[in-house]
């Protein structure tokens, strides 16, 4: 049996872009820590027992696998969530923070409570991701790895979603700030921005966008727009965080990995 490149700690890993990283990762032959929700604790069990199995892995190693649910934007649940993985995996190597969403507003809509929602699932999940992440392995002594989630409207605000767009920003300033302090303990800190990615969260938007009597081509329209002119898919997303993750990255830190897609609102 290979030997284990180390522990990989996904969040939202549960479908989409966060699944398809934890199958990537366990391919290129890292043990993986799945993180979601609760409630959907069941499809991470479902997924560790495939990995384990090396179906989903696809690859000749079968990465031991454990299941952290919990919710990301909590303090005392991100603590326990990266102690579980270490209890059971012995490390943290790779802290891949990708959980979040958000919610469509404007300027003129936005309120306190959809701006705080939207910061705490995305740069307040994060930032605690960094931080106890950072603090596991500056202990360990070894370096490692943290990749965040930030997205083409964390680089280019788009004004149908104001608040999502600002936390997203926010992730370009944490993970540039964590890549300065931490490079001298051999951690890298880099995140990725893609542009529209074909997950179950935007087929639900397109379906939402229907019934708020958005026009249909909403996404097409950015599609076509974009550098490659199609659209993207979660194991896209995945190669470019298992180039991160590698021994090879060592030199990259504090970069934002962006397929640019200008504005076209």
């Amino acid at each position: 049996m290979s030997q284990s490149k180390g522990v990989a700690l996904i969040t939202g890993s549960a479908q989409g872009i966060g699944r398809a990283i934890a199958i990537r990762l366990a391919q290129d032959g890292f043990d993986v820590a799945l993180n979601d929700l609760p409630a959907k604790n069941t499809v991470l069990e479902d997924l560790a027992a495939e990995l384990q199995r090396g179906g989903e892995s696809g690859g000749s190693y079968q990465p031991r696998t454990c299941v952290v649910a919990c919710d990301v934007t909590k303090e005392d649940e991100v603590k326990s969530m990266i102690d579980t993985t270490v209890n059971v995996l012995g490390s943290l190597n790779v802290m891949v923070a990708n959980a979040g969403g958000g919610l469509r507003t404007d300027i003129l809509t936005e309120t306190v409570e959809t701006w705080e929602s939207n910061m705490q699932l995305n740069a307040t999940s994060t930032f605690l991701c960094y931080k106890y992440a950072a603090v596991q392995m500056v202990k360990q002594g070894s370096g490692g790895r943290i990749v965040g989630a930030s997205t083409m409207v964390g680089k280019q605000a788009t004004p149908s979603l104001l608040s999502y767009s600002a936390s997203k920003f926010a992730i370009r300033g944490l993970t540039q700030a964590a890549a300065l302090q931490l490079g001298r303990h051999r951690i890298t800190v880099n995140s990725y921005a893609p542009g529209i990615i074909e997950t179950p969260l935007i087929a639900a938007a397109r379906a939402k966008f229907v019934e708020q009597g958005v026009k249909v081509n909403y996404f097409q329209e950015r599609t076509e727009a974009s550098a490659v002119g199609y659209t993207g898919q979660p194991e896209d997303v995945a190669s470019i965080v298992s180039y991160l993750a590698s021994k090879e990255a060592h030199f990259i830190t504090g970069k934002l990995s962006i397929q640019y897609m200008p504005n076209v609102n």
